[in-house]
C-alpha cells in the first residue's frame, strides 16, 4: 500500500503554481488557505482568490489539480475555491507592488529594463493600431513579455484587435490587465460600457494615462507599446512627461501628403527630447496576380519622413519596413487575430515580423537622439 502524501509535499507542488495574472508562485501570495490529507490519497486544496469572480479561476483551479495530482500517494485532488479579503488583498499587493503610498511609473525609474516604444502618426487612418497590434503579437511569439497601452482614448480599438472582451481585475488598488495572443493589453474600453463614446479634456486624459502606466500590475515586461491617437497633442505631451525615455515609432503611408503630417508627429522629439525609434511604411504597394506592384498610394512617403527627421534630430532615423496591402490584415484586425499569427508568411506579415525582430533585439543608444547641444561660439 502506497505511502500517504505528506502535507509538505503538497505544499512543495504548490510552490511550482505561478499565478496565472502575476505570474509568482501561489504559496508566495498567500492564495494557499489551508491542505487537508484524507484517507485512502485523497486531498483537499483550499485556495484563495483574488476577487470573487476571478476570470482566471479555471485556469488556477487546473494547475492546483495537476500539481498535487503528480504528488506520490495522491489519489484525488479536490480544490475549494474562497476569496481574499481586504487585508488579505492589501498583502498581496504589498507583496508585488512594495510598500509605496503613491503607485509609481516602473518603466520611468533609471533601472527599467523595459524598451518602451510609443506608436506615433500624424493623422488618422493610416493603420498605426494595426501596425502596434501585430507588433505586439509578432514580439510575444517571440517569447518576450510584451504590454500593450491603447492610449488612443477616444479612438480606442485595441482590445477588439486582439480578439478579447475581457475586463480588467482590480486586486486592492492594482489593476491585472487582461492577455491575448501571449499579449497584456489595458485599454479605456474596457471600463466604459459598450461603445460609449469617451468626452473628456486634457487633464483628464494625462490621469487616465498615469493610471494605465502606474496602477496596472505589468510585471517584467520586455516590450511595452503605447498605441497613441494621430497628431501632437495632449497624450504625446503625457508620455513625454511621463515615460521619458520612450522612443517614438512613426507609422505613415506612402502618400506624400500623409509623409508630411507624419513628419510632424515624429519632429515633437525635438521638443520632447525623445528618440525615435524609426519609421514603418504602411499600404506600401498592392501585389497583382500577375507579380507587378500597384503603388495605390503613391511611392516615397516612408524613405522621405525617416531621412527628413534624421537630418531634424541630427541622427540615424531607419526606415524600419515597408507593409504591402493585404485584406487578411484588415480582416485579422476585424477577428481579433493578428496576421502574424494567422498568415505569418505572406508578404505583409512577414513585413511587420522583420520590423518586430528589429525593434525587438535593437541595443541602446544616443542615435536619433536631439541631445539639445549647440556649437559654442568662438
Amino acid at each position: 500500500m502506497a505511502a500517504a502524501p505528506s502535507v509538505d509535499a503538497i505544499r512543495s507542488a504548490l510552490a511550482g503554481v505561478e499565478d496565472p495574472e502575476i505570474h509568482r508562485p501561489i504559496t508566495e501570495l498567500g492564495m494557499v488557505k489551508d491542505i487537508n490529507v484524507l484517507d485512502h490519497g485523497k486531498v483537499e486544496v483550499g485556495v484563495y482568490l483574488t476577487v470573487a469572480g476571478c476570470p482566471m479561476k479555471e485556469t488556477i483551479t487546473q494547475r492546483v489539480t495537476s500539481a498535487v495530482s503528480a504528488v506520490s500517494g495522491v489519489t484525488a485532488v479536490s480544490v475549494d475555491l474562497d476569496v481574499m479579503n481586504d487585508e488579505q488583498r492589501r498583502e498581496l499587493r504589498k507583496t508585488v507592488r512594495g510598500d509605496a503610498d503613491e503607485p509609481v511609473i516602473p518603466f520611468a525609474q533609471p533601472g527599467s529594463l523595459t524598451r518602451v516604444y510609443a506608436v506615433a502618426s500624424g493623422k488618422g487612418g493610416v493603420g498605426k493600431s494595426s501596425v502596434t497590434v501585430n507588433l505586439a503579437a509578432a514580439m510575444a511569439d517571440r517569447g518576450l513579455s510584451v504590454g500593450v497601452v491603447d492610449a488612443d482614448i477616444y479612438g480606442h480599438s485595441v482590445p477588439r484587435m486582439l480578439g478579447t472582451d475581457d475586463r480588467p481585475t482590480k486586486v486592492d488598488d492594482m489593476i491585472m490587465p487582461p492577455q491575448a495572443h501571449g499579449v497584456k493589453v489595458i485599454s479605456i474600453g474596457m471600463f466604459t460600457p459598450g461603445n460609449t463614446p469617451v468626452v473628456w479634456r486634457g487633464p483628464m486624459l494625462h490621469r487616465a494615462l498615469q493610471q494605465f502606466l502606474a496602477d496596472v500590475f505589468w510585471g517584467d515586461l520586455d516590450i511595452l507599446l503605447l498605441d497613441l491617437p494621430p497628431g501632437t497633442g495632449d497624450i504625446a505631451i503625457s508620455v513625454a512627461q511621463l515615460i521619458p525615455n520612450a522612443e517614438l515609432l512613426v507609422v505613415t503611408t506612402p502618400q506624400q501628403a500623409a509623409a508630411e503630417v507624419a513628419e510632424r508627429a515624429g519632429a515633437i522629439s525635438l521638443q520632447t527630447r525623445q528618440r525615435l525609434a524609426g519609421v514603418v511604411e504602411n499600404m506600401s504597394w498592392m501585389d497583382m496576380p500577375d507579380g507587378s506592384r500597384l503603388d495605390l498610394f503613391g511611392s516615397g512617403g516612408g524613405q522621405a519622413v525617416a531621412d527628413s527627421l534624421a537630418k531634424s534630430v541630427g541622427g540615424n532615423v531607419p526606415l524600419l519596413g515597408q507593409i504591402p496591402i493585404d485584406t487578411r490584415l484588415r480582416e485579422g484586425g476585424d477577428a481579433g487575430v493578428p496576421l502574424v499569427l494567422s498568415q505569418p508568411e505572406s508578404a505583409a506579415g512577414a513585413a511587420l515580423r522583420a520590423v518586430a525582430e528589429k525593434l525587438s533585439v535593437r541595443s541602446r543608444g544616443l542615435a536619433g537622439m536631439s541631445l539639445n547641444i549647440s556649437p559654442a561660439g568662438r
